[in-house]
């Protein structure tokens, strides 16, 4: 069964385009090689034709990750390649991250920065499109190639891509060709073996950070955080904290956006949406503790979610939202902290560091902020 990333599609649809170009015939499968050398892999097409006079072409993959829950499922992707002579459209300097040959466009349904216009790409999916387009690429031409997400936009008000700063559509993430589901026991096993792989080597000083999911490793590699010590929890919060305990970790930073770490605050550990929500419960509990008005306690619990309950409350008393936020990483930081102690004792110190919607780090608990601090960040 192909069980793919998102990546992966975009990668077959535009080596197809290339293809196709150069004159190839159709074929239903592409060959995509993977980076690190690992084993390549056959990815289905669904169609292929040439455009303007065979001066474009176009491509169309369908995303199957083999998640039943997964927002990219049957994702429609088009892929349009041009080749253009590199003397008629010099290129000073690289763009995206991507080389010089390859103008890479992020058509609609792409998501963006919105700070910045930037597409939300990971390096992982710039690295595929290199390593497959570059074989095929004209000499003294530049490819352009422009990706269209049909459904992307719409797909994407369903995700928490805004509170990350992307908008317009899907962002083109990923870190391996194969999907995961984040909620499964494979998931929890693989994990489990990076995090003993990180502690067992002689270089590690006992510091580790969590994320859960691609959104939140990339800020914490915007921020500096050395990528051989974050570990991606996906769901698997509560049994990782404990495993992080065993292999010897001293300091754990939580590092992520309040959409899934506000469960911790409420003592749910394993975040997956399907096992348990109850967010606007929890964030009513903690607006109570903080002693905020009633009439802003049932603002709270009449919203529609979070979010919407949030963005009210910053308008109406910015005030009694930094409380309730720094109610928040407090609360993640004592019940994680009682989560570990259940299981075994141990001395760990566990820190939460939140970020809003902007990808700013606004609000840590204690501990949170002594590790900030030990990394050289700090609080906007």
């Amino acid at each position: 069964m192909n069980e793919f990333t998102l990546p992966v599609w975009v990668a077959a649809a535009a080596k197809s385009a290339a293809n196709i170009l150069l004159g190839g015939k159709f074929k239903d499968t592409e060959i995509i090689d993977l980076p690190n050398k690992e084993k390549s892999i056959s990815v289905p097409i669904c169609s292929s034709a040439l455009l303007d006079n065979g001066e474009r072409s176009l491509s169309v993959s369908h995303c199957q990750s083999g998640l039943p829950l997964d927002l990219t499922k049957g994702l429609e992707i088009w892929a349009y390649i041009q080749f253009i002579n590199e003397s008629s459209q010099p290129r000073k300097t690289s763009e995206h991250g991507f080389p010089n040959w390859l103008d890479f466009h992020a058509g609609y349904g792409v998501g963006k920065f919105k700070s910045s216009g930037q597409p939300c790409i990971s390096r992982f999916a710039r690295d595929l499109l290199c390593i497959n387009l570059y074989p095929l690429l004209p000499k003294g031409s530049v490819i352009k190639l422009e990706i269209v997400l049909p459904e992307g936009k719409d797909r994407a008000l369903k995700t928490s891509n805004e509170a990350f700063g992307v908008v317009d559509g899907l962002s083109l993430i990923g870190t391996q060709a194969e999907a995961q589901i984040s909620a499964s026991p494979n998931q929890l096993k693989n994990c489990k073996e990076i995090l003993q792989s990180i502690c067992s080597q002689s270089t590690f000083n006992g510091y580790l950070t969590f994320v859960i999911g691609e959104n939140g490793k990339d800020l914490a590699l915007n921020y500096g955080i050395p990528v051989n010590k974050i570990v991606k929890t996906g769901n698997w919060l509560g049994p990782l904290l404990v495993a992080a305990a065993e292999n010897g970790v001293e300091k754990l930073l939580l590092f992520g956006y309040h959409g899934k770490l506000i469960k911790l605050s409420g003592g749910i550990f394993h975040t997956h949406h399907h096992l348990a929500d109850g967010r606007l419960e929890i964030l009513t509990s903690l607006a109570v503790r903080e002693g905020i008005s009633f009439d802003l306690i049932e603002l709270i619990s009449n919203s529609k979610s979070v979010e919407d309950a949030l963005l009210t409350l910053q308008e109406l008393n910015p005030k009694a939202v930094s409380l309730i936020w720094a109610r928040m990483a407090k609360e993640i930081e004592i019940k994680s902290h009682s989560y570990v102690n259940r299981y075994l004792t141990s001395s760990m110190e566990i820190g939460a560091v939140l970020f809003d919607r902007k990808r700013q780090i606004r609000w840590a608990g204690f501990d949170g902020m002594k590790q900030i601090n030990s990394l050289g960040l700090t609080l906007k």
